[in-house]
């Protein structure tokens, strides 16, 4: 198993603190987000890590493998994955975005599953986003299940029961599903593959008949976008 962490973007919504840094090298409680993911991977049991950079890609110096999205500007997230496709093609990976901490047993969980396709998510949500929004739901998005397969991701709503829990920004990609998702991606225009960010994937993936699995996480999780959860996480106890 190998890590991949997707670093591209600047992060404009955190203001400042990423004029001069990438978005995941912001500390919270003494560490950067990078490094919390790092530790964790690596507390897991995954070694070989790499990540995709882009803005400020020469500001990482750690001793392990890159890949870089030199077109960060103007594309989104799935530009990022698909720079990273030559482990995605031979190796199966944890994917996860850059500006999330979690913990090593999240790691785990996903790491043991057998499904060609993982996504971790918090059932638990709503205890998250209610530090972080005055109104939940006007962030949330749409995650339904059948079972333990995703039938819904990545919608706006404002019917908190469409919302079985939110995306953490982890998956695992096994070689062979990875193979079908390159082949739909070279599939669309570059205009939309630009544009296309996880979620939007996921669910035109299913709607295309993709089964994707799902995997409830009850370890701590957190997701900054702006400088608010900066200070909304130094509120809660970590661990």
């Amino acid at each position: 198993m190998k890590g991949i962490i997707l670093a591209a973007g600047r992060g404009r919504r955190m203001g400042s603190f990423t004029k001069n840094q990438p978005k995941c090298r912001t500390k919270v409680k003494g560490r950067a987000l990078i490094q919390w993911q790092m530790d964790s991977l690596h507390e897991a049991g995954i070694q070989d890590l790499s990540i995709v950079r882009g803005y400020l890609a020469e500001s990482f110096n750690f001793d392990l493998h890159y890949f870089d999205n030199l077109r960060w500007k103007e594309t989104n997230m799935v530009v990022s994955l698909l720079s990273a496709r030559e482990w995605l093609r031979s190796f199966d990976c944890i994917v996860t975005y850059s500006d999330i901490i979690f913990s090593a047993n999240a790691i785990r969980t996903i790491c043991n599953k057998t499904a060609e396709i993982v996504v971790a998510y918090d059932p638990k949500w709503i205890n998250i986003w209610k530090l972080r929004f005055s109104n939940p739901l006007l962030d949330a998005e749409t995650f339904k299940l059948d079972g333990d397969k995703i039938l819904e991701i990545g919608g706006k709503t404002a019917n908190i029961d469409t919302i079985e829990g939110q995306y953490m920004g982890i998956i695992k990609f096994s070689p062979k599903i990875w193979k079908e998702i390159e082949e739909y991606l070279f599939s669309i225009e570059k205009s939309k593959l630009d544009r296309l960010d996880i979620t939007t994937l996921l669910q035109e993936l299913i709607n295309n008949g993709m089964s994707i699995t799902a995997e409830p996480i009850k370890d701590k999780w957190f997701e900054f976008d702006n400088q608010r959860d900066l200070e909304v996480f130094k509120s809660i106890e970590w661990y």
